[in-house]
């Protein structure tokens, strides 16, 4: 059994420098570069669909400072990253309430988004500025304006991104933190103590291997 579309909360970033006493800015630097490799890596092993949870709202009301260098983070990441995305046949998407997000930063989004829309090999999918519960609030106000009563199969097509195999989380806590509360409903989930910057490609191979043995029943007794 192979996870097909696996989430990520890459939590410890700041704990991270905190323990190399660095600034947090450093931690969220060796974040993002830890996010590039192992994102080329999960497509490797079969993924077909990584969404990560790079900024949640909350994260927004954080000091100043710390805000400001990871929108200076996304600045560099979105024009270096996309050709080489496009390259490997990897297509971009950002979810998140992108009225949030500086106007610049929307602008690289798009065109990140647009150079990639035809890549078909896997799907990386960024949560900016993102809340599972803002998402839900989005997709029920279209079902009201649709003026009619949905199907969950149909409700579930009006969310950013479909039904979760695999949800890991880094930095030893175990909670959703407002991340894809719909789309996790019956999604396996694997935390670890390792902070983020530490999880290597050979520990998201052991976290698919454990998913792989794992008895997914969806509520069902097996015959």
């Amino acid at each position: 059994m192979t996870a097909k579309h696996v989430a990520i909360i890459m939590d410890g970033n700041g704990r991270w420098a905190k323990k190399r006493l660095l600034p947090r800015s450093a931690g969220h630097r060796a974040g993002l570069k830890r996010m590039i490799s192992l994102s080329g890596h999960a497509f490797d092993v079969g993924v077909e669909r990584l969404t990560l949870y790079a900024l949640s709202e909350e994260n927004l009301l954080r000091p100043k400072e710390e805000v400001d260098g990871l929108f200076d983070l996304f600045r560099e990441y979105f024009p270096a990253q996309h050709s080489e995305l496009k390259e490997h046949g990897i297509r971009l998407c950002v979810i998140g309430n992108r009225a949030l997000l500086p106007a610049d930063i929307c602008e690289r989004i798009d065109e990140a988004e647009a150079a990639t829309r035809d890549c078909t090999r896997g799907t990386l999918c960024l949560a900016l500025a993102y809340s599972g519960r803002g998402e839900i609030e989005r997709a029920a106000n279209l079902a009201v304006r649709g003026g009619r009563e949905l199907t969950r199969e149909e409700f579930s097509g009006l969310l950013s991104v479909p039904p979760v195999d695999f949800l890991i989380r880094t930095g030893g806590e175990m909670r959703l933190s407002d991340f894809l509360l719909y789309e996790s409903a019956y999604a396996e989930l694997y935390f670890t103590k390792k902070l983020f910057p530490d999880f290597t490609n050979g520990d998201l191979d052991r976290a698919l291997k454990e998913f792989s043995l794992r008895d997914r029943r969806f509520g069902r007794v097996r015959s």
